[in-house]
């Protein structure tokens, strides 16, 4: 079983304030339904055997977009409520997702933050991959919008983020350092498990990254693969929208 994992819980407020109202970022369109992120995420491959989707603000809009646009999938498409969507950090959704997912026999996961865009050769290389995957892209690494990693002089990878957008901070030597295309492959299950079963459920009130880490810190640089995501935007405002290719 291949299984894609979107969380989308978030209250897009920095979106939502570039509009002027509220907004959930991963339905949002201008012209028709197909140029939402959501849409144009589970319309990357359809070849997964479940999508779980985690959401939580303007939860009912979501469901209303998933009963609509979504049909075709049938029960393929798994719903979560993240309750603590607004006082949480972004690790529950994927706690949700993952606690959600433990009694299937799954073969790999793919994990994506849902306020991206990403070309279809670049998530065609991620699905393809047979190994675990990171992803990275081209675009700066600014403390106010990136989720950025770093090689130290073991070559052991460490995620760096800022929730307040202020400063990252590398507290060592570092051998590289890269933008995250926030999209990740756990191509081992039973290290996925393991690494799930880790983590106290307090633990993952804070970022994804806490599972991130986790699941790669331990592991070796030939035991993933690092892609580079070619055409990536992370959909912070309206104008980041505007910049995706039209359909």
């Amino acid at each position: 079983m291949k299984i894609l994992i979107v969380t989308i819980a978030g209250i897009s407020s920095r979106f939502s304030e570039s509009l002027g109202y509220d907004c959930l970022k991963c339905l949002y369109y201008e012209n028709s339904f197909e140029e939402s992120l959501l849409y144009r995420m589970l319309h990357q491959n359809e070849h997964f055997d479940l999508y779980v989707l985690v959401g939580g603000f303007q939860y009912e809009k979501l469901e209303a977009a998933v009963k609509k646009h979504f049909s075709e999938y049938g029960d393929k498409i798994l719903l979560i409520k993240n309750k603590h969507y607004a006082d949480y950090g972004s690790g529950y959704s994927l706690y949700l997702a993952l606690k959600e997912i433990q009694n299937k026999e799954f073969k790999e996961v793919i994990f994506a933050e849902g306020d991206l865009y990403v070309d279809h050769n670049s998530f065609q290389q991620i699905y393809e991959s047979p190994a675990n995957v990171i992803t990275r892209n081209q675009d700066e690494i600014l403390a106010s919008k990136a989720v950025a990693y770093y090689f130290d002089r073991k070559n052991q990878i460490h995620y760096i983020y800022d929730t307040a957008h202020g400063a990252l901070e590398i507290p060592e030597p570092f051998l590289g350092i890269f933008n995250s295309g926030q999209i990740w492959k756990f191509a081992d299950a039973e290290h996925l498990r393991e690494t799930f079963a880790s983590i106290k459920e307090t633990q993952w009130r804070g970022t994804n990254l806490v599972f991130i880490q986790r699941y790669f810190g331990p592991l070796s640089k030939k035991d993933y693969e690092m892609i580079l995501c070619r055409e990536w935007i992370n959909c912070n405002t309206v104008s980041d929208y505007k910049r995706m290719p039209r359909i």
